[in-house]
Order: C-alpha cells, then structure tokens, then sequence
C-alpha cells in the first residue's frame, strides 16, 4: 500500500515545521512507503525554502512550486495530477486538519466498504458568528439548488483511493470547485466528523470576502437555478406590469381619472431597471465562466520541482 498526501501551501512558514513533524510522526507508524508531497502555490515568505531543507533530510518528501499564486483549487489538482499512489489524502499544513486522524481514515478505507474518508467539523468555535452563520446557509443553499452533495462543515481534508483520483483529475474544467466536485462523482464516503481545530500559526488566508466569492463560484459552477431566477423574474415583472396598464386604461376610460404619480413611476422604473441589472449580471457570471473555460488556459505553471516526473503545465 502506498500513500501520498498532497500538501497546499502558500505563505505557510509559520507552522510548515510542525505540521512536517506531526505528519511524518504519523505516517511512519503506518507504513513506510509514503510520499509526501508540497505544492506551493506561489508563497511569498519562507515556505519553499523551508519544504527544500525537509527534503534533504527525508527522500519521501517532494515539492511542486508554481510559479505565481493560481490559488488553492489549482494547487489541489496540481497534486492529484502527479500522484499514482493508492491512497490519497489532501490535507493543510496549518493543523486544523488532524493528522491524528488517518490511521483511522486508512482503516475505514480498508474495510472495503467506502471509496473516501472525508471529514468534517463539528462546530465552528473560535469562528466569528455571522460566518459561522453564512457557511451554514450556503451549504444549505448548494444542496438544493445542485447536484452537489456537500456536508455541512465539510473540510477539504479527506482520503482517497487511486479510482476516485482518476474520476477528479479527468474533470479539467479550470473552473474548478472541488468541494463540489468530490460530491458530484459520487463514490460512497464515510463522513468523519471531529471539534474544530484553530490554525497553529500564522492568519488565514480566506477573509469573508474571498469566501464569499468562493461560494458565488461554487454556485455557478454546479447549479443552473439562478439563471431560472432571473428568467423567472422577467415574467414575473412582465406579468405586473401588463396588470398595472390594464389598471391605469380602465381607470383613465371608465372613470376618468387622470394618470398621474410622478414619484410612484420613478420607483417603478428604478425597480424594473435594478431587476434587469441582476438579471444581467447574473448571466454576466455564467457567460465569463464559459469564457475562461474556452480560453484552454492551463491550471497551473509549475518553475520547478524534485519529483523525476512531474506535469509542469496542466
């Protein structure tokens, strides 16, 4: 049996160290035929500094180092493109993944009852509230607008065998959004769920911002249902306003009034224009989508690496 587990790193120097000790602590008592493989994604400290160190004193330790920031999504596929082992595990090097977890992970996978072990947090302590509150509802929203099944407080920390891996790396959509991703190919998962875990070290690179446009992306990516929205609103809208004239005509014929409200007709206006915007907007984001995925860009750019096979642009 061999193991990879796929490290993203970007700007990582302040717990690198740890998560390398506790990692290696782990999978040592597992097997010894392991890789453990880093890819950093473009950090601007120490971090590639530090994986070249570890790798002279381990020879199971590899590293792929972008050449800019692509982000962690590409940083993941990056890593299940150059693994061939037959367990895969992607975990973060700021410890909120336990490695403590995977001796328990490999043996549910051994059971031969499930294809991945994936985990997730119990709570969200230590988080602020209105984020806590936000990632609840977002997963919410994703599961019944989408295809995706995903769990609440699902990590990205999970294990894999080789066939699931195959499955991921063969969806080279560059907009990628994994979390969806891993649901939509099914395969049966083991959800493992534990308290949550707060960062060893450093800041978390993911502010309310970035996550909410991760969500706005993960939503695109798998689900039709705004586009609906915004098609449904316009014959909602149609609908009013063919009511409303056929208010003002009879008002105006029947009983004379004159049309007047300057100021309720401004609202109105502005009303049906801000509806037509978000409509626009809306099939602006599917449309952008469709466009990077036509460009054929690559994932990622790989300016060096001391694996002996190694995909540098994918």
């Amino acid at each position: 049996m061999r193991i990879s587990i796929i490290v993203p790193c970007y700007n990582e120097q302040a717990v690198l160290k740890l998560f390398y000790v506790e990692i290696v602590k782990v999978l040592e008592k597992i097997t010894n035929n392991y890789e453990l493989l880093f890819v950093d994604d473009g950090s601007q400290d120490s971090t590639l500094s530090i994986i070249k160190t570890l790798c002279i004193n381990n020879s199971h330790i590899k590293y792929i180092a972008f050449s800019r920031n692509f982000g962690k999504e590409a940083a993941m596929y990056a890593g299940f493109c150059n693994v061939d082992a037959d367990y895969v595990a992607v975990m973060d090097a700021d410890m909120q993944d336990p490695p403590s977890l995977l001796p328990e992970m490999i043996q549910i996978l051994e059971s031969g009852k499930y294809d991945s072990v994936a985990t997730r947090r119990k709570n969200r302590e230590g988080e602020p509230p209105i984020r806590s509150w936000c990632a609840r509802k977002f997963y919410q929203l994703i599961n019944k607008i989408s295809d995706a099944d995903i769990v609440d407080g699902a990590r990205d920390f999970r294990l894999m065998k080789r066939e699931m891996v195959s499955a991921i790396v063969s969806m080279g959509e560059y907009n990628r959004f994994s979390k969806g991703i891993f649901g939509w190919i099914g395969y049966k998962t083991y959800w493992l769920s534990y308290k949550n875990v707060e960062r060893a070290g450093g800041k978390t690179k993911w502010n309310f911002w970035k996550l909410f446009k991760y969500a706005i992306d993960g939503i695109i990516n798998f689900s039709e249902v705004p586009l609906s929205i915004a098609s449904w609103s316009g014959i909602g809208m149609t609908f009013i306003a063919f009511i409303m004239m056929l208010v003002i005509i009879i008002k105006r014929v029947c009983f004379g009034d004159p049309v007047a409200g300057w100021a309720s007709t401004m609202c109105v206006i502005l009303f049906i224009g801000a509806i037509q915007l978000f409509s626009i907007g809306i099939m602006g984001q599917y449309i952008a989508k469709s466009y990077n995925e036509t460009k054929h860009r690559p994932h990622y750019i790989v300016s060096e690496s001391n694996k002996e096979t190694v995909k540098k642009i994918n």
